[in-house]
């Protein structure tokens, strides 16, 4: 966006256009560059976020029903589980299948030797990924046994759930700290690429403010400007963060499964977002630096 110098008797062709528009695409492509990256760790974290709730979802409590209980209530007490906040799903496994499961690791069926099958029903409960943790799960359990008599106990490994929770809380960290690490050279590389861009323009700006022009008159167009250009990176940024999405589903079909459409436009607004503020942020601290400069001082910068 030009700026607009009529107001103090200037001419537009006192800055070469060509230069001007060089260092605008100079500019654009360099915070392009830097949402990509800042993009890509956004992603990951949606990845690593996604991939958690799925490995959680997949460890289950085991239901195990007494002996003699009718399937006319354990279809009863497993609607009754679904419809509970905490669980994803339910899988009913009858005395009959787990001994088949058996009879084909074992090679022999236990009511051969045994006379009886000694196995019994079980409903599979899967939790949702926000009740995966120990403290939730001793509250599921305690809530579960008081729902029917039937119900002989429940069973859980909790040995793998700490590991797996331990596992994931590390992953989470990493990536926090990393995203937070590139988040702050992010900053600084964008604020370093608007600084050199307004430096090119200090002198213009003390001229304005020889006139008498208020601060915020002679920001509003740097603003505009390079909150114009934010937005023009970080579009091309989003259509570089879809094409890297689009070529790892192609090639690995099951990362799919870990990233929604939700969550992708959550990203793409987040990195919109990153582009303007960050550039608008960066704008105004560097033109403050030559509102508040000496004309003396110009020269020395």
């Amino acid at each position: 966006m030009w700026l607009n110098y009529s107001h103090f008797g200037m001419k537009r062709n006192t800055i070469a256009p060509v230069n001007f528009i060089n260092s605008k695409i100079t500019a654009t492509v360099s915070i392009a560059l830097v949402l990509f990256l800042l993009g890509l760790i956004l992603l990951i974290i949606f990845f690593a976020n996604n991939f958690s709730n799925q490995v959680k979802e997949t460890l289950s409590v085991d239901i195990v029903m007494q002996d003699g209980t009718k399937p006319a209530q354990i279809k009863a007490l497993q609607a009754k589980l679904e419809a509970q906040p905490f669980t994803k799903k339910t899988t009913f496994h009858s005395k009959e299948e787990a001994a088949l499961a058996l009879e084909d690791e074992l090679g022999q069926n236990p009511e051969e030797f045994l006379g009886f099958n000694p196995l019994p029903d079980v409903i599979e409960l899967h939790l949702n990924a926000a009740y995966a943790s120990l403290d939730s799960l001793s509250i599921v359990k305690d809530e579960l046994e008081s729902y029917s008599s039937d119900i002989k106990n429940t069973e859980y490994r909790e040995e793998l759930l700490q590991t797996v929770n331990k596992n994931l809380k590390r992953l989470s960290m990493g990536l926090l700290i990393l995203a937070a690490l590139l988040m702050f050279i992010s900053y600084v590389l964008i604020n370093n690429t608007i600084r050199l861009s307004v430096y090119a323009k200090r002198f213009l700006i003390h001229t304005m403010q020889l006139v008498g022009a208020k601060k915020i008159f002679i920001m509003q167009p740097f603003i505009l400007s390079n909150a114009w250009a934010g937005i023009v990176a970080a579009i091309v940024a989003c259509g570089l963060l879809y094409g890297v999405v689009s070529y790892t589903i192609q090639q690995l079909p099951d990362m799919a499964t870990l990233l929604d459409t939700g969550s992708l436009v959550i990203l793409f607004i987040s990195v919109l977002l990153l582009g303007v503020l960050i550039s608008s942020i960066t704008t105004i601290f560097a033109v403050n630096k030559y509102l508040d400069a000496d004309s003396d001082e110009l020269y020395n910068m």
